[in-house]
């Protein structure tokens, strides 16, 4: 259970981001919701009964004005979600440098800063839990997308070294790597063919592409206290994909 706990979530107004704020306010967190797009945001806040501030993740002061909101309205914050993300295609001869430097500031060096900020409140509290959305590409090698395979694979990285370093805090750091998963995002990917979704699910192992509330589940486990002896981990949420 998350009953009271105060969760601040990025990315949160759409996919998986989405799914594991209706996920966790089923079972009783306290949301602090973030995103660019603020309708949406401001809607599910409302419905959900939390409360969503419009923010550019990659801004330099979006920690601050994210954690001071959090402090704000909370005085704390017991899980951070690192959701927020964005995909650039391309292999080493097309992907161009604003496409890596793009990647790499929103999916790497933007999660970064905001979990120093949330790191130091966390500890100065008695410990909290991260949870950031890396990718199976994080995992095994990406396919015409080298920057954000890059990206996922240091977040991946990112998440073993901040474990490392805050355990003793008790600051639990933990990724979520989830493989193909049925979202806005992927549906744009496969310009909304039938005959594309239907092959890439077929590639699947399990059969099937994930669903954002899968990816959810296993988020909501690692923020919870059920998972109180994991650290560390990048988890795939794939159907199999990296196992193959």
């Amino acid at each position: 259970m998350l009953n009271g706990k105060v969760a601040l979530i990025t990315g949160a107004t759409a996919g998986i981001g989405e799914a594991t704020a209706r996920l966790f306010a089923a079972r009783g967190a306290r949301l602090l919701l973030t995103g660019r797009n603020a309708a949406a945001g401001e809607a599910l806040a409302a419905e959900l009964g939390g409360a969503f501030l419009g923010a550019d993740i990659a801004a330099a002061d979006t920690p601050a004005r994210l954690t001071g909101w959090a402090m704000d309205l909370h005085g704390r914050v017991d899980i951070l979600v690192n959701n927020a993300g964005v995909l650039l295609r391309g292999d080493a001869v097309h992907c161009t440098d604003e496409d890596w430097d793009r990647t790499m500031l929103v999916n790497v060096t933007a999660l970064f800063r905001l979990s120093r900020a949330v790191v130091k409140l966390m500890i100065g509290q008695g410990g909290g839990a991260i949870v950031n959305v890396a990718s199976d590409w994080g995992l095994v090698g990406a396919s015409q997308a080298l920057a954000y395979g890059a990206s996922k694979g240091a977040v991946v990285q990112l998440t073993r070294s901040m474990a490392n370093d805050h355990a003793r805090q008790r600051v639990r750091v933990n990724a979520v790597c989830p493989g193909d998963t049925d979202t806005a995002m992927l549906r744009r990917e496969a310009r909304n063919d039938p005959v594309r979704l239907a092959e890439m699910a077929a590639a699947i192992p399990l059969g099937r592409l994930g669903r954002p509330e899968d990816v959810a589940a296993a988020i909501a486990f690692l923020s919870s206290d059920d998972a109180a002896f994991i650290t560390g981990a990048a988890l795939p949420v794939d159907g199999g994909n990296s196992a193959v």
